[in-house]
This record gives structure tokens, sequence and C-alpha cells, in this order.
């Protein structure tokens, strides 16, 4: 993936900012008694003393007074923009947000780095000030952070501001903060006993065969590549159908279709012909406009693939053939990452909140906002006669597996309280793409049927990724874990899928306690906790409706 954040003539003097204040941002006008009133910076041998005045009135009104003429290069329209944005914190979980950042290695380390940005000051008097910044003005903000910074003024070493801020995801920040509060928090969970007669984690006794086709919807004019992975037994369990993220395919997550195949289900991995590789790939060889990287209707389209599948897949199941009586099409579960989370979402009953959505991308997005903010804006451009028209839900899911789900503001505040179905939910706490707080942990709260969340710690977007599939380079974005040191992950996911899915069957009860903390623990490590709940603790809930509201 090519997200284009900033230009660059605006990076340095950012990086300044958003180091200075944790998170760019800005909050009403703050009491000056006992607070610095000015910023001397230093680049190199160069110092200039700016007014906290000045760059207050320029985030106001975007005018320059002469003191600020030699940073005239720098404060542009767009800086003008990020002195205007927030990160909005209840006062109630100030202190929780600071704590849950220290016990973080990227806060540590932040904090500790921002120790060398400040001369003179200390890990401690950085965390007071960030508490006090919090309670103040119920959020963190750059120009509230100096204001409550003890002292007339705050000296800022802009060398070492810079640096900083290459290093800094300042997007998924409050996720890694709230996922360490709940690696402590779920720990408290009562203790359940798993049986030993049984390991869905581990590979089932069916031989997997494969098989490929591609359905051609003339309606619509999409062909849609599917493989199908089953076994030789006769007995019909739930269908499993699969949709893959923005701009990957159906081999995305094929150790997930090959493990739940191997005990038996039928796998159905298609591919979305408008947000593929192809598609994506297609589009960045041909235009540096993200605005094109996907259409609109693609957020439509995408369950309407999924339903068209089920339809063509309900055909070959009355045909002889080795298919035959393979595909339960009436009892399906949908799996699905990323842009595919939002797809299984959708199906499972979720609606789209169109007004929400114009409003966020109108007033709050931004250059700071993570790049699954900046992809679901793309859905503004749908039609009312497509939405009014269009049913998204198909009655056929009978659960939803939802792996780093891209949820954001589409579904508003409301959308996802009319599924009914069983939710299985993924979050990884350095998820940079899709931050985990807002894309995951606020969303879960508002599913009120049966729902499991399992939060990796230390994961990110692609962790669970199928470590032989084959990803565009984003490392030079953001940074990924993959491969062996997640494999505890993906055999978690792995597991309790089967037994998510096996809720469906005669056998719900023996795989139930696959399904709980006990399963999580009995693989999570100190480079990888692992965490499974059925809801969230009392006050991290209170702090994840927060940020739903």
């Amino acid at each position: 993936m090519n997200f284009i954040f900033g230009q660059k003539k605006i990076s340095i003097f950012k990086g300044l900012l958003c180091s200075l204040g944790i998170i760019c941002g800005w909050g009403v006008v703050i009491p000056t008694s006992q607070a610095a009133e000015t910023i001397t910076i230093q680049l190199g041998p160069f110092e200039q003393k700016v007014q906290v005045d000045d760059l207050e009135n320029f985030a106001q009104n975007g005018k320059l007074p002469k003191e600020l003429h030699v940073f005239s290069s720098f404060l542009t329209p767009q800086v003008k923009e990020i002195l205007n944005q927030r990160l909005q914190l209840n006062p109630e979980f100030a202190d929780k947000f600071i704590d849950g950042l220290g016990r973080t290695p990227q806060g540590q380390r932040l904090i500790s780095s921002l120790t060398g940005v400040i001369p003179g000051s200390t890990s401690q008097s950085l965390k007071d000030t960030l508490n006090l910044t919090a309670r103040r003005f119920n959020g963190i903000t750059i120009l509230g952070f100096v204001r409550s910074y003890p002292g007339e003024n705050i000296t800022v070493d802009a060398t070492k501001a810079i640096s900083l801020s290459l290093e800094l995801n300042a997007n998924n920040l409050q996720s890694q903060a709230f996922a360490a509060l709940l690696q402590r928090e779920s720990l408290k969970s009562d203790i359940i006993t798993l049986p030993r007669n049984i390991n869905p984690g581990t590979k089932g006794n069916e031989q997997v065969q494969l098989t490929s086709y591609t359905f051609q919807d003339n309606q619509r004019n999409r062909a849609i590549p599917v493989d199908i992975y089953y076994t030789l037994g006769t007995t019909q369990k739930p269908l499993v159908v699969i949709s893959h993220g923005f701009g990957a395919t159906r081999r995305h997550l094929q150790y997930l279709a090959e493990h739940l195949a191997s005990h038996g289900f039928t796998v159905a991995a298609l591919e979305h012909p408008g947000s593929n590789a192809i598609a994506v790939n297609r589009v960045t060889n041909s235009s540096s406009d993200l605005s094109k990287l996907i259409s609109a209707r693609e957020f439509i389209d995408r369950p309407l693939d999924v339903s068209f599948l089920l339809n063509e897949l309900a055909k070959l199941n009355l045909q002889q053939g080795q298919l035959q009586n393979k595909l339960n099409t009436l009892q399906v579960t949908v799996i699905g990452h990323s842009l595919g989370g939002y797809t299984a979402l959708a199906l499972a009953g979720g609606k789209l909140d169109l007004d929400n959505l114009q409003k966020f991308c109108k007033n709050s997005l931004s250059i700071g906002q993570a790049p699954g903010d900046w992809l679901q804006c793309a859905a503004v451009g749908i039609k009312d006669s497509d939405i009014k028209n269009t049913q998204l839900q198909d009655k056929r899911i009978k659960g939803a597996i939802a792996l780093n789900p891209l949820v954001g503001n589409l579904f508003g505040r409301k959308g996802l309280e009319n599924i009914n179905t069983p939710v299985l939910m993924l979050a990884s706490s350095e998820d940079a793409l899709t931050p985990a707080l807002k894309h995951q942990f606020a969303p879960f709260t508002e599913l009120k049927g049966s729902k499991y969340l399992i939060t990796a710690i230390g994961g990110t977007h692609l962790s669970v990724s199928d470590p032989t599939y084959r990803t565009v380079d984003i490392t030079n974005i953001v940074k990924e874990r993959r491969g062996s040191e997640t494999q505890n992950l993906r055999t978690l996911v792995s597991g309790a899928s089967v037994a998510f899915i096996k809720q469906q069957t005669s056998e719900a009860r023996v795989y139930q306690p696959f399904l709980t903390e006990a399963y999580a623990q009995s693989l999570s490590t100190p480079q990888l906790p692992l965490r499974l709940v059925s809801e969230l603790p009392g006050n991290l809930k209170k702090w994840a409706e927060f940020v739903a509201n």
C-alpha cells in the first residue's frame, strides 16, 4: 500500500510540533499562570524564541506575525490544520491513558526520547505535564502541553524532535495504552480448564483438497475468482467464506483456510476485483491520487460479491461432482481481514452511516490520521440511491470473524447494534493502519449479541497474515511483525475460529472453553501477550464507549 501522508515541506515543522505535544492537537485557551509563554527552538547553532500566543493566533486565523516570518516556509495551511487537531480524552480516563502509555515499549521510548527533545525535563515531569494537560482539556494537545509545562519558557532541541517524529506513530499510541491496561485487567478473569482430548489450534485429521472457479456476475460486470478448500467427508458442516483486505488476494489467509478445511469445514476464499492487488497496483502505477485507489461503490460491491458467490455455490452444491452436498450456503461464517473485516460486519447486519462518515471526513480528517481513516472516507461518494436500494446484510450469514477490521466511522454510533449474529474480532495494539481503539475496541462495545475479542499486545496489522504470502513492502511506512514471531497468534486465531464456528453445531459446548481467556493464556508469551475476552473490563469499556461516541 502506498499512502501519501503529507508534503515534505511541512514534515520538519510538523515533527517538531507533534513531538512537543505527543500527538497533534489543539484545545481551548489555557490559563497562563505558571505555564510556558514562549518556546525557544534550538536547531544547531540557530536559536529562535517564539511566543506561544503567536502560535495560538496562527492556529485560529492563519495569520503570521512578523516574529514567525522566519518559519513562513513551514507554517503552511496544512500545519494550521495540524494545530487545530486534538486527541480527545475524558478526564476520567486521563490517568489511565498515561499509565497505559507508560507500560508500552513505544510509550516508554517516547517519554525517554522526549527528555532529550526538551532539555532539563525528566520522565516524571513529562508524565505530570501530560496528566495535567489531559485533565485540563479533556485531551492531549500540542499547545496545551506547552502551556501546562512548568516555567515561563520551554526549550526544544529541534534536531532531536525531528528525529523523534520520524519514529513516532501518534495515531495508535492510545490503542497501545488501552491494550497495555487490557493485558493487566483481563488476567483477573476466572480460570477455566481446557479439554485435553481436543486441540482446535492443531491441524485436523481431514485431507484437504483445493479447486478454483471464476464466477461471472453479468449484472454488475464483475468476475469473482474463488478458491474452494474441501475434504472427502460427506457430513455437511457450516460453510466458511473468506474476504481479503485492501490490495490483497484470496491467498492472504491461506493457512487459515487450510486449517479450517482440515477440521472438516468447506472454505471458499474469494477475490474482490475492485480492491484486490491487481486493481490497486493498476491505479498506483497510473496515478498518485489517493482518492482513486478505491471507488465508493466498492464498499457496496464487496458484500454483494459474497452474496453473489453464495448464490452460485448453492447451485454448485446441487450438481453432480466433487462439491455436491459440501456447500452449506444456508449456514455461513464469513471471515474478513481489514477491509474484509468491514465486509464481514456489513454482511452480518452492520448499517452504513454515511452522514456520520461525511461529518468526520469533512471536519476531522487530517494529515496525521491513520491510513484506514483516509481509506474509509472513499465511501462518502456512495450514491443515496445505491445505499437505499441495496441490502448488504445476508441472512445466510450466521457468524462473522473480523480480523483487524476497518470500522472507524463507517457504521456511525448505532450501525453495529443491528448485528444479531455472533462476532469474533481481532485487535492488534500496534496496528498503525487501523488503530485498535477506534477500529476494533470501540466498535466491539457497540455489539449487542454474542461476541469475543482477541487482542495481540504488540501485534500489527499484518501479524495474522499467512507467513508465505508476499505483501507490498510497507515497512518504510509502518513496522510490521510477521512470520515466526507471530506464530502463536495465528494458532490462537485458527483454534478460536474452529471453536467459534463449532458453536453452530452439536459440539458447541465441547469447544466453548477455546473461546475463553484460558485458551489465549495457553498460547501467550512475554514477547507477544495474547488475550481473549467476551466483555471489556468496566473502566476500559467506558473508555472505549467514550471514543465511540
